[in-house]
């Protein structure tokens, strides 16, 4: 029978679970850090009918569990479903991927465009892993594949829908390999997007042991975490933990509003024997568009690019006024004052033409306080406030904390 044990952090006890990052943060999920657990008790609980009959756990022992996972070989399927009520990114990523456009010559198998459709929209992986060195990740398509292979020093990425190959140099274990490191992307896994969610728990934070469950055929402890704040959109996070092996097996993000998940990430079949060789092996396909990430670069180069960037860059680092964070835990809110000091347009100035006008008020809500007035933008897990005097308030809060944020901050 699976306990409900509670693990509630405080700032005044704290012990601290680090674990090693065992290869590339978009394919292998092994460490987890910066938990703090205490207060732990067991509450009894009694695990669903069909749930496996698992040994007591307590919550500061799952979360070790979890960093002290030292598996480096798996294989398996997973599907990850992203709802955060934004458009699907997959046709603006290459916008805002350095030589993407005007001539850069990049390549619509970089993994740093493609990754990014992740973001949203429901997809099934393939993952293969075989320690640091080796891994290989597969976005699966309909009649297409996106493959991303790490094998010693090099980084092969090849998308079969557009038969295009993208080749880069990984840094080696002495460093002196490549320049080019394994391209990082948004996380991918369950134990990714578990190792984000505990790295963040703090005194404001709930941990508790919620129960069993089975995941990809395997038993599974439930691992839930719940801010202990109003206020935020963030409802829960649940992590479901292999029994035997203490790999996350799946992570399920619950927003405060209710409804489906925004991120609902788990393996449907998963094997932690090694992986054949064959899987990290790669050779571009007859006939296909071979980019070398040293051209990208010498491309980007040649058109000014890289000297535009760093003059924009530059540029908005002397702008901004600074970026100050308002509140704790699961309610802080970032604010940042736009360059310039200028908000949007204001309504029948001329400014902004009628139908941009009217497209942006369908976005957004307006709002008034002590600070003034402006627009909140929401998505279902990440609001912004931009007041017209040119700030802008940024968290994982409801639209009335972001009101309340930027009145604390006058």
């Amino acid at each position: 029978m699976a306990p409900n044990d509670s693990a509630e952090t405080t700032g005044e006890a704290t012990s601290t679970v680090v674990g090693r990052r065992k290869a590339a943060r978009y394919i292998v999920p092994v460490a987890v850090a910066g938990v703090a657990a205490a207060t732990i008790g067991l509450v009894p609980a009694l695990a669903s009918s069909g749930d496996p009959d698992l040994p007591e756990i307590t919550a500061q022992q799952l979360v070790e569990k979890i960093a002290a996972s030292d598996e480096e070989q798996l294989s398996g399927t997973l599907k990850i479903s992203t709802d955060l009520g934004i458009p699907s990114l997959g046709g603006l990523a290459g916008s805002f991927v350095p030589g993407a456009q005007g001539g850069g010559g990049a390549s619509s198998a970089a993994p740093e465009t493609k990754l990014m459709e992740l973001a949203s929209g429901t997809h099934t992986l393939r993952v293969a892993v075989d320690g640091p060195d080796r891994q290989r990740l597969s976005i699966l398509g309909e009649g297409s594949e996106y493959s991303v292979v790490h094998n010693g020093d090099d980084v092969w990425a090849h998308d079969s829908g557009s038969n295009q190959v993208y080749h880069a140099r990984s840094e080696g274990a002495d460093g002196k390999a490549g320049k080019h490191a394994a391209p990082e992307g948004v996380p991918a896994t369950p134990g990714e997007l578990a190792e984000e969610a505990l790295a963040a728990a703090g005194d404001t934070t709930s941990v508790t042991v919620d129960g069993t469950a089975q995941v990809a055929g395997r038993d599974a402890y439930q691992l839930l975490i719940k801010p202990k704040q109003s206020g935020s959109t963030i409802g829960s996070v649940r992590i479901a933990v292999d029994a035997s092996t203490g790999v996350p097996l799946k992570f399920t993000l619950a927003p405060s509003s209710g409804g489906k998940a925004a991120i609902d990430a788990g393996f449907t079949k998963v094997d932690f024997r090694k992986p054949a060789a064959s899987s990290f092996s790669f050779t571009p396909p007859k006939g296909a568009e071979v980019t070398e990430a040293d051209e990208l670069s010498a491309g980007a180069a040649k058109n000014g690019m890289d000297e535009k960037a760093r003059k924009d860059v530059a540029a908005l680092g002397e702008d901004f006024k600074g970026l100050d964070v308002i509140g704790e835990g699961w309610n802080a809110v970032a604010e940042v004052e736009l360059p310039g000091g200028a908000g949007l347009p204001a309504e029948g100035s001329g400014d902004m033409p009628a139908q941009a006008q009217q497209f942006l008020d369908a976005l957004g809500d307006k709002v008034t306080g002590d600070f003034g007035s402006g627009t909140v933008f929401r998505t279902r897990l990440v609001n912004a406030l931009m007041t017209d005097d040119g700030k802008v308030y940024v968290g994982a809060v409801t639209k009335d904390a972001l009101v309340k944020a930027a009145d604390a901050a006058e």
